[in-house]
Formats: structure tokens, sequence, C-alpha cells
């Protein structure tokens, strides 16, 4: 529970747009200081799933795709939606058969994000998976997938080099980093 009470007044809200993904609403606001103002607000309607699998030498692999709102090509750790509701164990353990065919048996949470949360309320979870198995992946029709494994060290580097931008698999790497290098992982 937070000790900080909300300072902004909301006097008015109305939905601009809705999809089965996220809803857009616009408000008519008190700022802090009590003068009028708006804020639009992105509500994601799913939580954002991140993976990040390894082998017990230290492998991992990443995901490449071409993520239309930014227009370019994308490298990122297995990732997607959870049903708010569901366990986001769960959905991670779907997001990774699917995006690579890789089950685990040992999973440990990681963190809990925050994405973008100027504009949005999408919240983040994520993993690092162990102990894997290898099958077939299974891409939802939307993904035009390429996947890479790669030694977690040229990961790494690949983030300290900017060549990693997507925001969960930033801080999952850089967390997942920290945690190998204490021994904990």
């Amino acid at each position: 529970m937070s000790e900080h009470k909300n300072p902004w007044t909301t006097i008015s809200e109305k939905k601009v747009y809705e999809n089965p993904w996220i809803k857009v609403t616009h408000r008519d606001v008190l700022n802090p200081n009590g003068n009028p103002g708006i804020y639009g607000v992105v509500h994601y309607k799913n939580l954002a799933i991140g993976i990040l699998p390894l082998d017990k030498d230290y492998n991992t692999w990443l995901v490449g795709q071409y993520r239309y709102t930014l227009e370019q090509y994308s490298w990122e750790i297995p990732e997607g939606g959870g049903i708010i509701g569901v366990n986001p164990l769960d959905s991670a353990k779907r997001e990774l058969l699917e995006e690579t065919g890789i089950t685990a048996v040992k999973w440990t949470k990681i963190q809990d994000i925050h994405l973008s949360n100027s504009v949005s309320d999408e919240a983040g979870i994520s993993y690092i998976a162990q102990d894997l198995s290898f099958g077939q992946a299974e891409p939802e029709d939307t993904e035009d997938l390429v996947v890479k494994k790669l030694p977690f060290e040229e990961v790494f580097q690949m983030t300290m080099d900017g060549k990693i931008t997507c925001a969960l698999a930033v801080t999952t790497i850089l967390k997942a980093k920290i945690l190998i290098d204490q021994g904990k992982i």
C-alpha cells in the first residue's frame, strides 16, 4: 500500500479507442497544482511476460521480429501477453514453447516492471527458465520469428551496445547479469 496520496483529480473520462488488447481514454484533469489539464491513458488488457532461457552453459535464445509500431527489426527475449487473472508462470511457459519450442523444469521470477508508465498502465513480469528441453516452436500467425541461440555474455553485450532496445528484454537481461555475477543463477 502506498503512503502517497494521488495529487491528480480526474474531472471526466472518455473512451477514445478500444480493441482486444488496449483501451485508450482521454481524461480532463486537475494537475497536482490544481490547474486544469488533459491526460491520455493507454490501458493494457494483458500482462507483458518475458522469459530468459538459460542452458547449463549459459547460452540463451533471442527472438527476432519486425515490430510494426517501430517500423524496424527487433531482437528480444521470448515475450508475449498473459491474460490478467491467469497464473503468469503458465503464460510464460506457453510463450516460451510457442516462440522457441523450449520447455523448462526450473523457473525463477526475477522482476515485476511497469512499462512506459507515463502514458500506460502496462505491467510486466520476467522469468529465467532453466533445465531446458527442446521441441518445435508454434508461433502465432501474426509472428514471423527468427530464433537465435547465443552465449548470454554476447546477449548482455548486445544490450550494452544498444542492439537490444525492448524495455522488458533490457531490464531482464541486465538483472539476470547481476544475478549471474552474484552466483544466484
